[in-house]
């Protein structure tokens, strides 16, 4: 009886390890376009201060609730700094719900409040300027364009979960 136990616990263990690597496996990056040859130029001063090109991702998502887990795993890129590490506390300083629209190349288009903290108006802002400054959010071609919606749960030291990818609370 124990070695089957033990046997059934392992296959969880292996299941839920492919689980995890497959969940990372959601985007690939894009071919460049083909384009005619162009003479070597100097950039100019404002390519110069743009600085590179931004990587472009494809989501593969069908569905809204799909594409929320690639655009939770792009903020996450783009914001390790940001993220809190483990289970976040039971009380915590704010949390909202933000409906996000993303366009058919990955360009913030739309933010719309479906539960503001109003309470924590520069959490507010805050949360605004990082969704705008992660764009272009991969792009969602078998949707063309997409809204989605996540919870942003807000620990007062100003480091973030997504609800997508959160791990808990205590």
């Amino acid at each position: 009886m124990n070695l089957l136990l033990l046997i059934r616990r392992a296959l969880m263990a292996a299941t839920a390890g492919v689980v995890a690597f497959m969940a990372g496996c959601t985007s690939t990056p894009t071919a460049p376009p083909a384009a005619a040859p162009v003479p070597d130029a100097p950039p100019s001063a404002a390519e110069q201060a743009a600085g590179p090109a931004p990587v472009v991702t494809v989501s593969r998502a069908i569905t809204p609730r799909d594409y929320r887990r690639d655009a939770a795993s792009h903020l996450y890129a783009k914001n390790t700094q940001r993220i809190y590490q483990g289970k976040m506390p039971p009380n915590l300083y704010a949390i909202g719900v933000l409906q996000v629209d993303v366009d058919g190349k990955g360009r913030v288009t739309k933010l719309n409040w479906m539960r503001a903290p109003t309470h924590a108006p520069e959490v507010v802002k805050e949360i605004e300027r990082i969704v705008r400054l992660a764009a272009p959010y991969p792009t969602p071609a078998r949707m063309g364009r997409v809204t989605y919606t996540d919870t942003w749960l807000w620990h007062k030291s100003g480091l973030f979960q997504l609800d997508t990818l959160t791990e808990g609370q205590l």
